[in-house]
């Protein structure tokens, strides 16, 4: 669970961030949602250490991020996963040896644990049979697979994703939501997704949070979305689906 307490964020003398106060739980994929510019992917910078709260706390099951030791962060990052907006995978290096990568960097496994680790990941998110290629080789949805192998390799508590359905198409944008989904019922991990995708706000928000001009509009969860009586977040909400209908009334 981490839990955000009256968090606020300036950058000189303009608040981004203005007392956010919300609980993203273990074992559920929490959504940040909101407008470009909206402060959405400031709260995750914080919330990953990327950026300093003005003021406020970042507790990770009961740990005060913001009043970490620089070791004590250390620490606490080895218990996290990333999947990035792009894949952000290595290019030079195979697809096992990008999973295998976080086991280099910060597990004490022989050579041979490592390996088998990552092959199970990878088993995990059915590409087992794409271990021997390289980034180039594959598709951009095998590559979001990839991340997300490399990401729970070490197991961790926390799961952070942030757009990792930028750039795909609709169907394998379905996958991608459906395999986080899935590993983080399965693991009990408190994921938090940064997106502005409404697919994946109706299929797999259990818990939503959106944030408008810097200030914690709306929670919930995909259930009350569609009654939701909060103008703001139904204007957000249907926009996309009310630009596409229009744009079928021109074709």
């Amino acid at each position: 669970m981490i839990e955000i307490r009256s968090l606020y964020k300036s950058f000189a003398d303009k608040d981004v961030l203005k007392n956010i106060n919300t609980i993203f739980l273990e074992g559920q994929t929490n959504l940040i949602i909101g407008q470009s510019g909206s402060g959405k992917t400031v709260l995750m910078k914080c919330i990953v250490g990327l950026l300093e709260p003005t003021r406020g706390q970042i507790l990770y099951d009961g740990r005060n991020f913001v009043t970490m030791s620089k070791d004590e962060r250390t620490h606490l990052r080895r218990e996290m996963g990333m999947i990035f907006q792009s894949a952000a995978l290595f290019d030079s290096m195979s697809v096992l040896e990008n999973v295998m990568f976080p086991l280099d960097m910060f597990s004490s496994m022989t050579l041979r644990e490592r390996k088998q680790r990552a092959r199970q990941c990878l088993d995990r998110v059915n590409l087992l049979e794409a271990q021997h290629k390289y980034p180039g080789e594959i598709s951009g949805g095998m590559q979001k697979r990839v991340a997300i192998a490399r990401a729970i390799a070490l197991n961790p508590k926390y799961l952070f994703c942030d757009e990792p359905n930028s750039g795909l198409d609709p169907k394998t944008s379905l996958v991608i939501d459906a395999l986080i989904h899935d590993i983080t019922v399965e693991f009990n991990m408190t994921t938090i997704m940064n997106t502005h995708d409404m697919n994946s706000v109706m299929g797999i928000g259990d818990s939503i949070i959106f944030i408008k001009e810097g200030h914690q509009e709306w929670v919930g969860d995909k259930s009350q979305v569609a009654t939701s009586e909060n103008k703001a977040l139904t204007d957000f909400i249907f926009a996309s689906d009310l630009l596409q209908k229009a744009r079928k009334a021109f074709v």
